[in-house]
């Protein structure tokens, strides 16, 4: 479609108009989504994702009285906060001790350059560990910063042996152990 000064334009998910070049598809990110865009939310909105974000198990009913919405349109704001991205899932926090995964290790990994294929090799051997909570790529002296939850510093060797040590590029590995964890939150400051 073209606006009134004769540039296309696509309609985005708040019902504003981008432009879009002339022949060029829509940006997409990696799981072929348009981008999240960052959107101011209202005082209520906010109020909502902290509660969420302190109990996700909290029924509507006692969301809506603690926010001052009625049960109806809490539901409805918690819906399109859902759709909109904002909201991304409902998670139980377990204690590690407890299922025997007490050991926290953070290691940071320099690859050396070998172009995109090594980045996606890395990449694909990180997400098929589930003992790899976390990875970030990141600037600084090294590529990679990796958070790992295992039982012991066995499994943490044999995770660093099979994932990293086995890709032909990796240039070093550095291993933090944690000794406490003094703060550990998931939560956003909304």
């Amino acid at each position: 479609m073209r606006n009134a000064t004769g540039f296309r334009t696509r309609h985005l998910n708040d019902g504003a108009i981008a432009p879009v070049a002339a022949g060029m598809a829509p940006a997409m990110d990696d799981g072929g989504r348009p981008p999240l865009r960052r959107v101011s939310v209202d005082a209520y909105d906010a109020h909502i994702m902290r509660m969420l974000q302190a109990d996700g198990r909290m029924s509507n009913a006692d969301l809506a009285q603690a926010v001052g919405l009625s049960p109806a349109a809490t539901s409805e704001r918690l819906r399109r906060l859902q759709d909109e991205g904002f909201v991304l899932g409902f998670e139980a926090v377990l204690n590690p001790d407890k299922l025997a995964q007490g050991m926290l290790a953070f290691a940071e990994v320099s690859l050396q350059y070998g172009g995109l294929a090594v980045a996606l090799a890395f990449k694909a051997a990180v997400k098929a560990r589930q003992e790899i909570m976390e990875c970030h790529e990141i600037t600084g002296d090294f590529d990679y910063l990796i958070k790992a939850r295992v039982p012991d510093i066995t499994a943490y060797r044999e995770l660093i042996a099979q994932v990293v040590w086995s890709l032909p590029a990796v240039r070093h590995v550095r291993t933090f152990v944690v000794l406490e964890e003094i703060k550990n939150t998931a939560r956003i400051p909304i």
